[in-house]
Formats: C-alpha cells, sequence, structure tokens
C-alpha cells in the first residue's frame, strides 16, 4: 500500500518529547548490510563452504537484528501511537502491513542459508539471493516510509525512557560473540563513518575500546567477508 502523508490532527501535541533520530541510524545498517549482500554471495566460490561460512554468519547476524528491530516496534511502538496519535493509525497498520511482507522474506533467507552455506553453489545460492532480493525490494518500501510518517509522530507522543527501551532491546538480541560486528555495521554505514553516532551513543571507555580492539576485529571480518 503506498504511503500517503499524515493527516493533520490537534490530537498530535507539537512539544518535541524524546530523540527518535537513532531509527534512520539503525534503518542504515540494514540497508547497507542487506545491500551488499547479494554481491557478497556471489562473491563466494564454488564448494568454499569456509568463505560462505563467514558470509552466512553476517546474513544471520543481520536477520537477528531486523527481527528483533521489528518484534520491538510491534510490542511497544504500534499501540502506543494508535492510542495517542489517532491520525496516525492509518499509517501504523501500515507498518503492520509491511512487517508482515518483510517477515516472509526474511523467513525464505533465514530457512535457505544453511544449505548454501554447507555447499557454496550456485544452487543452493539461488533460492538464498531471491529472499535477499525480497528483502531489500520490502525494505526499500518500508524505511523511507517509517522515517517520514513515523518517526515524527514518535518525537511528540513517545518518551526518551521508550526510545532508549528499543535501543536496549537491540543491544540485548546481539548473538554472542558478534558485538564488535554489530558495531562495526552500524558505524560504517553513517555518513561520517559513524564519528557522530559513537559519540552521542557510546561512553568514553568504549569508544577507546573500539579504537584499539573493536575496530581491528571488525577489519578483519570484513577482509574475510570479501574473501581476502
Amino acid at each position: 500500500m503506498p504511503a500517503t502523508p499524515l493527516p493533520p490532527s490537534g490530537d498530535v501535541p507539537k512539544a518535541k518529547t524524546c530523540d527518535a533520530s537513532g531509527m534512520a541510524e539503525i534503518h542504515r545498517m540494514y540497508k547497507a548490510g542487506f545491500g551488499e549482500a547479494p554481491r557478497l554471495v556471489r562473491g563466494v566460490a564454488p564448494g568454499d563452504t569456509a568463505h560462505a561460512a563467514v558470509v552466512a554468519e553476517q546474513l544471520d547476524l543481520l536477520s537477528v537484528a531486523l527481527h528483533a528491530h521489528h518484534e520491538g516496534e510491534d510490542a511497544r511502538l504500534w499501540g502506543p501511537l494508535a492510542e495517542r496519535a489517532p491520525a496516525c493509525a492509518v499509517h501504523v497498520e501500515r507498518m503492520k502491513e509491511q512487517h508482515a511482507q518483510l517477515l516472509v522474506h526474511l523467513s525464505a533467507m533465514d530457512g535457505a542459508l544453511p544449505a548454501w552455506r554447507g555447499s557454496a553453489t550456485a544452487t543452493d545460492a539461488a533460492p538464498l539471493l531471491t529472499a535477499v532480493d525480497g528483502v531489500n525490494a520490502a525494505l526499500a518500501m518500508h524505511l523511507p516510509d517509517e522515517e517520514t510518517n513515523i518517526v515524527p509522530v514518535m518525537e511528540t507522543v513517545i518518551t526518551q525512557r521508550e526510545v532508549e527501551w528499543f535501543s536496549e532491546h537491540g543491544r540485548k538480541s546481539t548473538p554472542k560473540g558478534q558485538t564488535w560486528n554489530s558495531l562495526g555495521l552500524i558505524l560504517a554505514s553513517q555518513p561520517d563513518g559513524g564519528d557522530a553516532w559513537m559519540r552521542k551513543s557510546l561512553p568514553g571507555p568504549v569508544r577507546l575500546l573500539w579504537r584499539w580492539v573493536g575496530k581491528p576485529r571488525y577489519a578483519k571480518h570484513r577482509a574475510a567477508l570479501e574473501g581476502r
């Protein structure tokens, strides 16, 4: 269903109640990560299951993150938005529909990963690539729609404490051992390479840990993704 401009409503107060800019920042990670996925999959040589495992692990990390992101919105965002900003209800319903469509493609990708990971053949890559194309097409519709029609309303009716719950929910979903890779994905997808995001989102000690531990590990991970 195509997006329509948010209707004016006296039910939506003008005072800003939170900073929801983190939504677009996390969306950039999904756009970049899933966007490069077809190239990474096609870059695996036939039968190179070691390289396929690295790429599959990356796609699994993205999948887990997106599942958690949407589950959090489904559980804790749509209800409050529809209740506190009734004029936004039509957009909330469209978000739910788009989540359901994305879930179909994301589940297909999840289901296709194991066979391709274990074989690294073109035959097993075909359903995986089809699923990833579906995810990317759905994201191309959903993410800008959400940023245009949902985020501005969030910033007038959702509290900062509620927004912070979404951030914490996302962090808790990160698979064990994938923290630096997850952080690297977020930083690399930001326009400035993540400097502003780090200053806003991470305390000083964690920024130092990233510089001395996380960044080198992520660079090694990226090299493995590219088959170097």
